[in-house]
């Protein structure tokens, strides 16, 4: 998700999930060709498994920025045709590019032959007035003809004109159905649902159909969800950390950031909604929002935060200044 899933908040997010597959966010082909790499690219070993998505409509680029991927490591490489701003729809790639399913399949096609890691396709279920399942199945077949065997399906259909990108989450209903259908179709591809997902309950419902769920939204807005997908779903006998585990673990990281010339609210930016539904979520929000934004802000806000969290505010045990020291 744009301007979202950057690497602190993957880092934080892998903390409740060991086995869950991270996905950047969407980067331009152009920008991984000519942009500065390492900031767009660069991610910790602990990301792991982690997908570089990419947007675009040009063959030639696209294989070079998904062979430039593969050479930091990514282990997929997933193409965006579902995102439908208008700023994506001006560069020619995104949910637009449902309309151009042969220019999407020359693309996935040109991107497999350089690279020996998955290209996967992220797609809607339709646009504007190509949203009949007639269209969808055309769009699925022509693209898995170049390929491509793993599609991640947000079961909406996108207007393009008309709705902004919020709306566009939020007033096409829902068709899980027609996303069930496409696998039973095609049992042979990898199919992983998309839109609307809250819960693991819903995410267990909807695996016995398809072979994987996506979680956008909820994940971010209320990324403790993720620290029961082990246990569901990859089978770990290890207990999931408490909220204070997860945000403690997330203690040196910052201190590392901060020493490197940082700023808290970069990272602390993506924790806000790991007390969601808890006592004081309300306090421990507004305290990091209050106090960690700007150049000056340290550790020490974080470990505040923590300790207003978990009913500990008037505690001043001075370990911001011993993880930094430790560091």
């Amino acid at each position: 998700m744009m301007d979202w899933t950057d690497r602190h908040c993957r880092f934080f997010h892998r903390q409740m999930s060991r086995h869950a597959r991270l996905y950047t966010e969407m980067v331009t082909a152009e920008a991984v060709i000519h942009g500065e790499r390492d900031r767009l690219l660069g991610f910790g070993a602990e990301e792991h498994p982690l997908a570089l998505q990419l947007g675009g409509s040009d063959a030639a680029k696209l294989a070079d920025a998904a062979a430039i991927g593969e050479a930091f490591g990514y282990d997929e490489i997933n193409l965006n045709v579902g995102c439908p701003s208008s700023r994506v729809q001006e560069g020619r790639f995104g949910a637009c590019l449902m309309a151009e399913p042969d220019l999407v399949a020359a693309c996935v096609a040109r991107m497999a032959a350089r690279v020996s890691i998955p290209v996967t396709v992220k797609c809607r279920i339709g646009i504007d007035d190509q949203d009949s399942e007639t269209d969808f199945t055309r769009f699925i077949e022509t693209v898995a003809g170049a390929g491509v065997t793993t599609f991640i399906v947000h079961a909406r259909k996108a207007w393009l004109n008309g709705l902004s990108p919020k709306e566009n989450r939020e007033i096409p209903p829902l068709d899980y159905a027609r996303v069930y259908r496409l696998k039973a179709a095609r049992p042979e591809l990898t199919i992983v649902l998309n839109g609307g997902i809250e819960t693991l309950e819903a995410s267990a419902e909807h695996l016995q159909h398809v072979d994987g769920v996506m979680l956008g939204r909820a994940a971010y807005q209320t990324p403790y969800v993720l620290a029961g997908v082990d246990t569901a779903f990859f089978n770990s006998d290890a207990p999931p950390l408490s909220r204070g585990e997860v945000l403690e673990r997330l203690v040196p990281y910052v201190a590392r950031h901060i020493a490197a010339g940082g700023r808290l609210n970069s990272i602390t930016r993506h924790v806000l909604g790991i007390y969601h539904g808890q006592p004081r979520a309300r306090q421990f929000r507004r305290y990091l929002s209050e106090h960690g934004v700007g150049e000056g802000p340290g550790l020490d806000v974080l470990v505040d935060a923590i300790a207003i969290a978990q009913g500990r505010a008037g505690e001043r045990a001075g370990r911001a200044e011993d993880a930094q020291a430790a560091e």
